[in-house]
C-alpha cells in the first residue's frame, strides 16, 4: 500500500515540476529573444528625448542590471512555484491515493471470498462515483456467491430425497421387509423418474441462463397455443375437479414466437395454477392485446401469494411455504425457466395477488408476430 501511495503520490509531484519547469522554460526563452529588443526600443526612446546624452555604457548597464533583476524574480518564481508544486501534490495524493488504497484493500479481501468488503463512498466526483461502482460491483458478487452456495444446498436437498427413498426401498427389498412385487417397484421407477425430471430441469435452468439455445421464432396463433396447453392438462384438471376455463377475444393478432418453448411456458404457469388449486376451484387463461403486445395471463382461485413473496417468486428454488415439501411439486425451476424464455422472445413476466387465500395472476407479454 505504501509502494502504491509513494509511486502515485511521486508521479503527481513530477508531473507538476515538469508543467512547472515548461513553463520556466518557455518563458524564459520568449524573455530572451523579446526583452533585448524590446528594452533596445525603450532606450532609443530615452535617448531621444534626453538628447543622446545618454552613452551607450549606460545602455548595457542597465540592461545587464535588468536581466540580473529579471533572472533573480525567475529563480524567486520557480523556487516559490516548487514547494507550492510540493504542497498541492501532497494534498492531491492523499485526495487520490487515499480512495484507491481502499479499493485496493478491497479487491484483495473480495478475491479471498470476504464478499461483504466495501468501501467508503465520500465524494461526489470521478472518485466517488468509482467507489460506488466498486460497491455495486461487490454486492453483486456477493449477491452471485449466495445464490451459488443456495443453488448448491438446494440442488443436494433435492436429490438427497428421492435417493435416500430409493436406498430405503432397496434395503427393504433386500431385507425381505417390503415384497418384490409390481407395486413396490412402481415406487421405485416413481423416485427414479423424479430424479430424471430433476436433472433435465437443472440442464435446461443451465441452457436457457447461459442464453445457449435458439429459437425457432414463427407466427403462431394465441388461441392455437393455449388449446394446445388446455387439452395436455385439462385430464389432470377434470382429475383433480378444477374448472379450466378460456376467456379470449376473437380479434387476437398473431404473436412471434418459438411454439415449442411458448408451449413449454404455458404449461408451466397453467400447472403452476393447478398445483395449488384446490377441488373445486376455478383456472383461467386469458389475453388481450395492448399496443404492440399480447398480454396472457393465467388466474386462479388457490392458496394465494403474500406481498413479501412476489418478487422472489421467478427465483431458483425458491419457495413460499418453507415448510412444504417438494413431493407435490415439481423441481422448482420451472418458474425460473419460463422467465428467461419470455424475456429470450422479448417479452416480459410478471406475477400478482391480494394475498393469502386469495389466488394469483401470472402474466407475460408477447410481441406481435
Amino acid at each position: 500500500m505504501t509502494g502504491l501511495r509513494s509511486s502515485l503520490g511521486w508521479k503527481l509531484l513530477v508531473s507538476y515540476l515538469i508543467v512547472i519547469m515548461v513553463g520556466i522554460v518557455t518563458l524564459a526563452l520568449v524573455a530572451e529573444s523579446a526583452v533585448p529588443a524590446a528594452f533596445n526600443r525603450h532606450m532609443a526612446g530615452m535617448q531621444l528625448l534626453m538628447g543622446r546624452q545618454m552613452g551607450m555604457s549606460m545602455a548595457d548597464d542597465l540592461f545587464n542590471n535588468f536581466r540580473t533583476a529579471f533572472t533573480e524574480a525567475l529563480v524567486w518564481a520557480t523556487g516559490l512555484a516548487t514547494v507550492s508544486a510540493v504542497i498541492v501534490s501532497i494534498f492531491v495524493a492523499r485526495r487520490v491515493v487515499t480512495p484507491v488504497r481502499y479499493m485496493m484493500r478491497a479487491s484483495r479481501h473480495i478475491a479471498d471470498g470476504h464478499y461483504a468488503e466495501r468501501v467508503p463512498e465520500t465524494d461526489a466526483d470521478e472518485l466517488g462515483q468509482l467507489a460506488r461502482s466498486f460497491n455495486q460491483m461487490a454486492a453483486a458478487l456477493e449477491q452471485t456467491e449466495t445464490r451459488r452456495r443456495e443453488l448448491i444446498g438446494n440442488v443436494a436437498h433435492e436429490l438427497r430425497t428421492p435417493l435416500t427413498n430409493i436406498k430405503g426401498y432397496m434395503e427393504g427389498l433386500i431385507d425381505g421387509v417390503l415384497p418384490p412385487e409390481p407395486a413396490t417397484f412402481q415406487l421405485v421407477h416413481r423416485e427414479a423418474d423424479r430424479l430424471q425430471r430433476l436433472v433435465s430441469d437443472l440442464q435446461e435452468l443451465s441452457q436457457v441462463e447461459a442464453g445457449t439455445f435458439e429459437l425457432n421464432l414463427t407466427q403462431a396463433s394465441v388461441q392455437a397455443l393455449i388449446d394446445q396447453t388446455a387439452a395436455r392438462l385439462r385430464p389432470q384438471f377434470e382429475e383433480k375437479e378444477v374448472n379450466l376455463q378460456i376467456s379470449l377475444p376473437a380479434d387476437l393478432p398473431p404473436v412471434r414466437v418459438d411454439e415449442d418453448r411458448m408451449g413449454q411456458v404455458l404449461l408451466n404457469l397453467v400447472g403452476n395454477a393447478l398445483q395449488y388449486t384446490s377441488a373445486g376451484g376455478v383456472v383461467t387463461i386469458s389475453a388481450k392485446p395492448h399496443g404492440r403486445e399480447v398480454h396472457l395471463l393465467v388466474q386462479d382461485s388457490g392458496l394465494g401469494i403474500p406481498a413479501e413473496h412476489l418478487p422472489h417468486l421467478f427465483d431458483r428454488f425458491y419457495r413460499v411455504d418453507k415448510s412444504r415439501s417438494r413431493a407435490g411439486g415439481g423441481s422448482g425451476i420451472g418458474l425460473t425457466i419460463a422467465k428467461h424464455l419470455i424475456e429470450a422472445h422479448g417479452g416480459r413476466v410478471w406475477a400478482e395477488s391480494q394475498g393469502a387465500g386469495q389466488g394469483s395472476r401470472f402474466g407475460f407479454s408477447l410481441n406481435v408476430g
